[in-house]
């Protein structure tokens, strides 16, 4: 039975050691932490037993059926639709950018097609190949609503000008010429009924898989193992010899609205409220309750988000890919190409934002490559799984 070494027990290290366990290989998974499921894990709050997202909501969406089916062999998943406001200058609303946003936001009512064409007669047409966020906002729906709605929340999110991000980052939110609010399109959507952790939990039950915490990985490590799956930064596994590749992480202020602040334990009725203004520090606030609908409790529990720029002790959250070339990157990517009996995976590994759903395929896709390509007695050339 090969021994293969996987460095962090979030989404990608615990689906690719599943996986592999059932094809008879010995798993051991170590993290640095004291937990496992990484940035998706979820706990009892120990003042108002509400489950709380530990790093934030996850609101699991999917278009991918056998991710479906995957992660309810796991878990229990129960309905739930991700229906955000959105806190402007000019009021609250509702997002994604939908009729009812509009009617608010220019006070007229509009059918489907008079509201498509007057965002039409807002946006820039003289914008005809946006090159980044703000481009491309100017130029589906002009500057009222991309003033509105997107441009602080984008330089509070990311700490710099929308000129600085690619066009492609717009190109993920959603904008609607009907009534439909649910923030999401696709067919699957849900929320595990005993919180992420016991998803992840669950995946790791496993007898050829062993699960090592507070356990830090040394490239020493690495000479025990027929093969290495990292998880963690790039850079950081070489040791950030040639610089540091730039994150953004997140801080949050955790606050219990008292009874005089809420109705019947609701602080501000929803699960999300995105504070779009400059002028306000935070970019959100969760009351997490609102994530298990099916749950009752007297109390509640929030969370103020602060985005900024990850220092050296700070925990990376997201990948910084501005638009233009990243030669920092490539030379880190020309390195890892270099080595064998290791690949790297995950958001942080491959420096590159994945939502949980496309986590787990490529994760899947990775484990399953890894397969084909992987003899006994010999190093495996894989750095980085085709995706």
């Amino acid at each position: 039975m090969p021994n293969i070494l996987i460095t962090g027990a979030g989404l990608s290290g615990t689906v690719i050691a599943r996986h592999l366990a059932e094809k008879d290989y010995n798993l051991t998974v170590i993290d640095e932490k004291d937990h496992t499921a990484g940035h998706c894990r979820s706990y009892r709050d120990e003042k108002t037993n509400v489950m709380v997202h530990q790093y934030g909501p996850h609101i699991f969406h999917t278009d991918i059926k056998e991710v479906w089916d995957y992660v309810n062999q796991y878990a229990q998943f129960m309905p739930y639709t991700n229906r955000v406001k959105a806190h402007t200058e000019f009021g609250t609303f509702s997002l994604p950018v939908n009729l009812l946003t509009l009617s608010q936001r220019f006070g007229r009512e509009f059918s489907p097609r008079e509201a498509y064409d007057f965002v039409q007669s807002k946006a820039d047409k003289s914008i005809t190949d946006p090159k980044n966020f703000e481009e491309k906002g100017l130029s589906l729906m002009g500057e009222e609503l991309y003033h509105t709605f997107f441009s602080g929340y984008t330089l509070k999110q990311w700490g710099r000008d929308p000129k600085e991000l690619p066009a492609s980052v717009l190109s993920r939110l959603p904008f609607r010429f009907n009534y439909d609010d649910n923030y999401f399109t696709h067919p699957y959507q849900g929320m595990p009924k005993e919180g992420y952790s016991t998803l992840i939990e669950n995946i790791l039950d496993h007898p050829n898989i062993k699960v090592k915490l507070n356990t830090v990985f040394t490239k020493e490590m690495a000479a025990q193992y027929d093969h290495v799956f990292y998880s963690g930064q790039l850079d950081r596994y070489f040791d950030f010899e040639l610089g540091r590749l730039e994150y953004r992480t997140l801080d949050f202020e955790k606050f219990y609205p008292g009874k005089e602040e809420t109705l019947n334990g609701d602080y501000q009725g929803g699960a999300v409220v995105n504070y779009c203004s400059p002028k306000i520090p935070y970019t959100r606030i969760t009351e997490h309750k609102h994530f298990a609908p099916w749950e009752e409790h007297e109390g509640t529990v929030c969370y103020k988000e602060f985005s900024r720029n990850c220092e050296p002790t700070d925990i990376p959250y997201y990948p910084v890919r501005l638009s233009g070339k990243n030669d920092l990157l490539d030379k880190y990517v020309a390195e890892a190409e270099k080595l064998t009996g290791i690949t790297f995976v995950g958001r942080l590994g491959l420096y590159r934002y994945f939502d949980m759903d496309k986590t787990i395929d490529a994760a899947l896709k990775t484990a399953r490559q890894f397969e084909k390509t992987f003899k006994a007695g010999e190093n495996c050339s894989m750095p980085f799984a085709e995706l």
